[in-house]
């Protein structure tokens, strides 16, 4: 809208005889209340009309209208002037950008962003609260590559250490040799299994000791099993064979069946990361910082840095004996990340539990001075909670990533089976159909809420074929494709429409608003934005197709703009659903 800028720039100067740049003039989307469609707010110019916020609206929307020839009509309502914009316009955006076949695409912008999501342990399956994590980084990192970014996904898996050790000691102990072939388990399954089996054994010598009256802290130590477990990863950090060769066998289980989830998921990463590669890493920069000053060793030998100025507080950076803390390993990969890539920015898709965490290492990095350090954000999210209730992994009670995908392809096929309206699509093309519908479910159900937000999963209103869900957008766009395929049109831009109606004006003006969709949605790393915004399109779609007649339109040139409009939205809400990792039927 600059010609609207320009336009209020010379109204003020000639109608109040002063100065103003492009930052003085406050334009809006008009509110759906009001006629027009951009909307001039007028309070800051008083102070040179010398008149009330309404007059002055009035004087400057004559000006417009008088002298702009896109502005055709104007209301003001308190200090806001809304401005109706000349059909003409709309028209000639819609078939220079709308309808040009390389509208959407955005160009490389030379930057380069690595996003780390996932990151699991390897003691037990991906659960809820994973399945909005691969999701949101997924997506993430989809909506920056759309949006002219280089991108590298990236996957720092949780692979050592002594929840690793418990479900091996269990395995060793328990498992009589168990495989994921011998039990007909996926290997993620299997060994997470064993983690909850450790747990209950656990408990049970805790509770032993406690009856001969050792209190539960003490317990907790000295039980054998923890024992044991301990003195596995010393012998695995020894480098000891048995042990190693275990680990080994074990984890190519646990990736053997991340890797089926990751699928049903549509995720992937581009680079791996293994904490038993980078646990060691940070030594060096703790050597550095000390160096610096910016660390500063205790009487004991341990390693702090003191955040207390900012406003954080003092924290350990090395152990008395040397060996080191979750901190130290962070500094040590974020350094290796940006030897391996160079990037500009990294993204840590991390739940919000670890929003210190995040804070004290990226004030860190800034301290020792990083330049990349910058670059480095935490994308935090909330909680996923099911109706039952909050999750519990080493209860046994957790919410699997596998048993919630199978749960939503059995709920879309039970929600259209109950349908009135039965599917027009052969047994094998219904079997095709529910997976896509019932992932399509849950993904817009995660991802159309801002990160940040706690969120109450229900399977069932996911599902829904009316309301704010996947299945209602994907079932817009089914609409959309089969209106197309009836046609039987070769859609050509109809030049020479000069009339459109208003609902045929705001699905154009909602089209526009893609690419500004897009650049925000990368900006904030906010999947939620390009969602909502596919959501509004589809109820945009909806209303036009139920006010407009399109296959027996007035004429031959209003049915091929109309077409040529339908393919449009049908275009860019499979763009927006592909961002979100959705995929978007032709038939429903």
């Amino acid at each position: 809208m600059d010609f609207i800028v320009k336009a209020t720039i010379e109204a003020v100067k000639t109608l109040f005889q002063t100065d103003i740049t492009e930052k003085d003039v406050n334009l809006q989307q008009t509110r759906k209340e009001f006629e027009g469609q951009i909307t001039l707010v007028t309070f800051p110019f008083t102070r040179f009309s010398r008149k009330s916020p309404e007059q002055t609206g009035q004087m400057i929307g004559e000006y417009l209208q008088q002298n702009v020839a896109d502005v055709a009509a104007f209301n003001v309502i308190k200090g806001f002037l809304n401005l109706s914009i000349a059909d003409a316009y709309w028209l000639q955006l819609c078939q220079n950008e709308v309808l040009n076949p390389a509208f959407g695409t955005l160009p490389a912008n030379g930057k380069k962003v690595m996003v780390e999501y996932s990151s699991p342990n390897t003691n037990k399956p991906l659960h809820l609260g994973h399945v909005r994590n691969n999701l949101l980084g997924y997506s993430v990192s989809s909506i920056l590559k759309a949006a002219g970014y280089e991108v590298i996904k990236a996957n720092l898996v949780n692979d050592r250490g002594i929840h690793i050790c418990k479900s091996m000691l269990a395995w060793q102990k328990f498992g009589e040799g168990e495989t994921p072939e011998s039990s007909g388990l996926k290997g993620d399954h299997l060994v997470g299994k064993y983690y909850v089996i450790f747990d209950k054994e656990y408990r049970k010598q805790i509770d032993e000791l406690k009856s001969t009256g050792i209190n539960e802290e003490e317990a907790k130590k000295t039980a054998p099993l923890i024992l044991e477990a301990q003195q596995m990863l010393q012998k695995w950090e020894a480098g000891n064979d048995d042990v190693i060769s275990l680990w080994k066998m074990m984890n190519s289980w646990v990736y053997d069946g991340f890797a089926v989830t990751y699928k049903k998921l549509g995720v992937n990463f581009d680079k791996y990361y293994y904490e038993s590669n980078t646990y060691l890493l940070g030594k060096d920069i703790i050597e550095e910082g000390l160096s610096k000053g910016v660390f500063f060793k205790k009487d004991d030998g341990s390693v702090w840095i003191d955040l207390t100025e900012d406003g954080l507080d003092q924290k350990l950076v090395l152990r008395a004996d040397g060996t080191s803390v979750y901190i130290t390993q962070d500094l040590g990969t974020a350094q290796l990340k940006y030897n391996d890539f160079s990037m500009d920015e990294s993204i840590y898709v991390v739940g919000n539990e670890q929003d210190y965490h995040f804070k004290v290492l990226f004030l860190i990095l800034q301290k020792l001075g990083k330049t990349w350090a910058k670059g480095l954000y935490h994308l935090s999210y909330g909680m996923v909670d099911l109706p039952s209730g909050k999750m519990k992994s080493r209860e046994g009670t957790v919410v699997d990533a596998d048993d919630l995908i199978d749960e939503m392809v059995q709920t879309a096929s039970e929600y259209f089976e109950k349908q009135e309206k039965k599917l027009d699509l052969s047994e094998d093309e219904k079997q095709a159909l529910f997976p896509v519908i019932g992932l399509g479910a849950l993904k817009y159900f995660l991802l159309k809420v801002d990160p940040s937000k706690r969120i109450l999963f229900d399977p069932n209103e996911s599902i829904e074929l009316q309301g704010h869900t996947g299945p209602f957008i994907q079932y817009t766009h089914a609409r959309i494709k089969s209106v197309l395929a009836k046609s039987g049109a070769d859609f050509n831009i109809a030049s020479d429409i000069n009339v459109i109606d208003p609902i045929e004006r705001d699905l154009i003006i909602h089209l526009l608003d893609y690419n500004q969709t897009l650049t925000t949605a990368a900006k904030d790393f906010n999947p939620a934005a390009v969602a909502n915004y596919a959501y509004e399109l589809a109820k945009l779609y909806n209303k036009f197709y139920h006010e407009k007649s399109i296959l027996q339109a007035e004429s031959e040139v209003i049915k091929t703009f109309r077409l040529q409009l339908s393919a449009s939205a049908a275009k860019i809400i499979a763009k927006c659903m592909n961002l979100l990792g959705i995929e978007v039927p032709e038939r429903m």
